[in-house]
């Protein structure tokens, strides 16, 4: 399991709108360090429900593309 707070929530980044977020460091971080953990991986969020690594890693490019 990991506790992922505002970086990944179920179904894509979490505080992307945030005047002291970056997405791109949001998403470089989801991808180098939570998407390379194994596809099992319970991920509580900061906020909403829990998800998996394997249930948001397909996602990762839609998330790139829709920029929040």
């Amino acid at each position: 399991m990991v506790f992922s707070g505002d970086t990944l929530f179920q179904g894509g980044p979490g505080a992307t709108g945030r005047s002291f977020s970056d997405f791109d460091t949001i998403v470089e971080s989801i991808r180098t360090k939570l998407l390379s953990l194994p596809p099992e991986t319970v991920v509580h969020t900061g906020h909403g429900d829990d998800t998996t690594i394997g249930d948001e890693a397909p996602d990762l490019a839609e998330w790139i593309a829709r920029g929040h």
